[in-house]
């Protein structure tokens, strides 16, 4: 996955109508989305790539960053009892990877879930949604389905004035683990605190 391939070619405010309740639920639910997994078996995360590249238009319109601007880039993949369920990846500008997010980048096989939640100095903004196919992803054994959809959200963490895009892909094949008769999701919840993002570049 790269940054160009890992956006949708449209985020909505909203999840497609068209979703079924169970997908609706954890596409909107809040919180640690590795404490909602771990309810439903064991979760190993794997680092895929941690790297500085530029920031192509679709993502900069989402962050308010500048096109083309350098960005620190983490992508990673969690397995939940050795199935690919989640691709996640994030970034913040060059400046915060040196400075608010500096944490980000010290943080191994840890999931972000561990500097986010404990620093109420940051805010979190509404969920974003949008689709991918499982093909875009390069997970192997993601599913046996190229064209198969891949449900995504993001939101941005700020803090000190700099923000963390975070997007979580829900792959085809975590929603059987998912939807299997007892499987909760994630209870620990994440109070939105909605702000306005810097001006989005022309």
């Amino acid at each position: 996955m790269t940054p160009k391939t890992a956006s949708p070619r449209l985020w909505r405010n909203a999840p497609s109508p068209y979703l079924d309740s169970l997908q609706q639920a954890w596409l909107c639910q809040p919180g640690a989305l590795t404490a909602g997994l771990r309810k439903l078996g064991q979760v190993r995360l794997f680092v895929c790539r941690e790297a500085t590249l530029a920031l192509p238009a679709s993502w900069a319109a989402e962050a308010g960053l500048q096109i083309g601007s350098a960005i620190w880039w983490r992508e990673i993949l969690m397995t939940v009892n050795g199935l690919p369920s989640v691709q996640a990846c994030s970034f913040t500008s060059w400046h915060g990877c040196l400075g608010a997010w500096k944490a980000m980048r010290g943080l191994g096989s840890r999931p972000l879930a561990d500097i986010l939640y404990q620093d109420p100095r940051i805010a979190r903004s509404p969920f974003r949604f949008g689709r991918l196919h499982a093909h875009q992803t390069g997970v192997p054994g993601a599913t046996t389905q190229a064209n198969a959809p891949v449900e995504a959200r993001h939101s941005v963490f700020m803090r000190l004035g700099q923000p963390l895009l975070v997007a979580e892909y829900f792959l085809p094949t975590f929603w059987a683990l998912a939807g299997q008769s007892g499987a909760t999701g994630p209870r620990r919840r994440f109070p939105l605190c909605e702000y306005a993002l810097p001006a989005r570049p022309a």
